[in-house]
């Protein structure tokens, strides 16, 4: 659960995290940390060597949904993602896609997975990311996602800055 659970997608918000999230410092070094609010423990933001993480909304859970109400939960997620990358793309140009599923598959088989990447599963953000960068005249790199780890879980958007290029890490040898 992220403190946004319960909140309505405002893209206008959204938009103004993500702005807020680049102006942001960025750690130089240091172990990947998530912290939680203090009194319900809910994610608030995850920081690591380079980038920030943060989510930026979170739906109800998908617990008991099936069929075409389990569809329309995930098309209307998709929908504000959608929205909101529109927006970024009218600031900064076409977005590219780069796959989190990769991160995922490394980590299956024990292999090691990128620290920003690894930061995005632990928090349960499996979703694609669409990446702008550099943005910001500060040389930073700026991606959306949503996305959930199982059925039942909610859907998660969050915010990536970094520091580096956000490139997916190179598959697995088998794949």
């Amino acid at each position: 659960m992220s403190v946004r659970a319960g909140e309505t997608f405002d893209v206008v918000r959204a938009v103004t995290d993500i702005e807020a999230l680049l102006a942001a410092p960025l750690p130089d070094t240091g172990p990947t940390v998530a912290e939680g609010d203090p009194d319900t423990g809910e994610w608030t933001v995850t920081a690591g060597e380079g980038f920030r993480i943060v989510p930026l909304w979170e739906s109800d859970s998908l617990d008991g949904m099936h069929g075409a109400e389990w569809d329309d939960a995930i098309e209307a997620a998709e929908a504000r993602l959608a929205s909101l990358a529109a927006v970024l793309d009218s600031r900064w140009g076409a977005h590219r896609q780069v796959a989190v599923h990769v991160a995922l598959l490394l980590e299956q088989d024990g292999e090691p997975v990128p620290a920003l990447f690894q930061a995005l599963l632990d928090e349960d953000c499996h979703g694609d990311l669409a990446v702008w960068g550099p943005v910001s005249g500060r040389g930073r790199w700026a991606g959306v996602s949503v996305g959930h780890s199982d059925g039942d879980a909610p859907l998660v958007m969050a915010a990536v800055v970094s520091d580096h290029p956000v490139v997916a890490p190179e598959p697995p040898s088998w794949l």
